[in-house]
């Protein structure tokens, strides 16, 4: 038997819906398509550290309101509102004026893109993804009380440890989308945790950083507790680390490694609202070999459970699996619907807001690397001088380009097929995208998919993702 439970529905987009549905049917006499976006969510946010406790609501993540979509002679139209007024019909009215006196304020000099009609074809589903612990009922004191025990795990392990701080987030949200043929609901819960780990010798101040996350509840904090011995090891590690040497070396990526090149290097580069606007170099390369035979790329809401995976996009559109790269050739990209449309391509499900207020952007979800079948004592056993990077910091994407510069917070030195126990640090790779990705060699069994972090379109409209996939042998130029 399963201890999993599902995640309940909101009832305020239940008792929504009729009102929702009417509004509809008045927009649907109007215009020749048009949808609506419901959504309910809350989030909370949780840490203990040196500096003290903190939690509340995670405000970024909560929200409750609504968005139409309506089509008409070869243009979109958007309008988000976060209250329903007792007169539905009034309501509407106000809603196809304000939206068609917006039309007529575009200026004239700005282009008109004229794009076709969305497909609506039927579907009628409510779905909801599972937990066995929900953070929202487990309340803030047994939380509080978990997290300080990890700290103090963490904290004990060695007596050069300074600090430990402990972080855990959730969000539930509930999502309902109506058109003309659609009726579809989804209920989904997420958690996600870290620990930052810092030590200290004479003068000398290292951290290092791990996490864990799920599609699920709570239940993820004993994965993050199973974390803290190794954690603590590479931290002390780093006290007696060196400067890199700026060069080419062969390198093995740790699967955190591999997905923030996966997610930097390539992900934001075949995000296709880029293709419409002639900034992503891939386009020219869909159909060629961009990285080694190897490699297979997906990204995808339907694939895994983390914290990107839901059952439909912001635009109706039902999740899917796209296969970014097959055996080393790029095949397609992945699009939110109007990119798609601009592009005469069809959407892979990548629309995703940050909220109900913005616009819906082309999103990664799920990303990464498939797994292979090489194992890890084997590719560590076939470098002679090279290193096994670990502990993914940051990194800068250059669609335009295909720049690639990630910071990682440690390179453990390999000799002879060993590691030595000697560490570098902070490191940066740099490098052209694929001359990076064609000279992966070798390609682990192993495979983790993790989604700790935020990922924005620029510097704004934040949403979660997840990436990651198995150990990467490749040559990558160090500094």
């Amino acid at each position: 038997m399963s201890d999993k439970k599902k995640v309940e529905g909101s009832s305020f987009l239940h008792e929504s819906k009729p009102a929702l549905k009417k509004l509809l049917e008045i927009l649907l006499g109007r215009y020749e398509y048009a949808s609506v976006l419901a959504v309910d969510s809350e989030a909370k946010i949780f840490s203990v550290s040196a500096s003290g406790i903190n939690l509340g609501d995670f405000g970024m993540l909560c929200n409750r309101g609504f968005v139409i979509k309506v089509y008409e002679n070869g243009e979109y139209a958007e309008y988000s509102f976060n209250r329903l007024e007792s007169d539905i019909k009034a309501q509407a009215v106000k809603i196809i004026d304000e939206i068609e006196s917006l039309k007529k304020a575009v200026p004239e000099q700005i282009e008109r893109i004229k794009l076709r009609v969305l497909k609506d074809e039927p579907l009628e589903f409510v779905k909801c993804t599972e937990y066995e612990v929900n953070p929202f009922e487990l309340g803030a004191q047994s939380i509080i009380d978990k997290l300080t025990d990890l700290r103090q795990k963490g904290l004990g392990a060695d007596e050069r440890m300074l600090d430990c701080a402990v972080r855990m987030s959730c969000q539930k949200y509930s999502k309902l989308f109506l058109s003309g043929n659609k009726d579809m609901e989804q209920n989904v819960l997420w958690t996600d945790c870290a620990m930052s780990f810092v030590a200290r010798k004479d003068n000398e101040v290292k951290s290092y950083f791990t996490s864990a996350s799920n599609l699920g509840g709570a239940e993820v904090l004993d994965r993050l507790e199973a974390m803290i011995p190794h954690s603590v090891e590479m931290t002390v590690a780093l006290l007696d680390s060196e400067p890199m040497v700026p060069g080419e070396y062969d390198c093995i990526c740790t699967p955190e490694v591999t997905g923030m090149i996966v997610h930097e290097a390539f992900g934001h580069g075949v995000e296709m609202d880029m293709f419409a606007k002639k900034r992503a170099l891939a386009q020219k390369y869909v159909g060629e070999y961009v990285a080694s035979p190897l490699v297979n790329m997906h990204d995808g809401a339907a694939v895994g459970d983390e914290v990107a995976s839901y059952f439909f996009d912001d635009d109706g559109v039902v999740a899917k699996d796209t296969l970014v790269i097959e055996n080393g050739v790029l095949k397609q990209g992945i699009s939110d619907t109007m990119a798609a449309m601009r592009l005469e391509t069809e959407p892979t499900g990548n629309s995703r807001r940050e909220s109900f207020r913005r616009k819906a952007y082309t999103r990664m979800t799920n990303t990464y690397f498939e797994a292979g079948h090489d194992k890890l004592e084997d590719m560590i056993a076939s470098i002679s001088d090279g290193f096994l990077l670990e502990n993914a910091t940051s990194g800068m994407e250059d669609p335009k380009n295909w720049g690639i510069q990630c910071l990682v917070n440690m390179a453990r030195e390999i000799k002879d097929g060993k590691l030595t126990g000697k560490v570098y640090s902070p490191i940066v790779l740099t490098g052209y995208v694929p001359d990076l990705l064609k000279s992966i060699s070798m390609v682990s069994d192993d495979f983790e998919l993790r989604g700790s972090g935020f990922c924005g379109k620029g510097y704004k409209e934040f949403v979660k993702v997840s990436d990651g996939g198995p150990y990467i042998k490749a040559k990558i130029r160090l500094g």
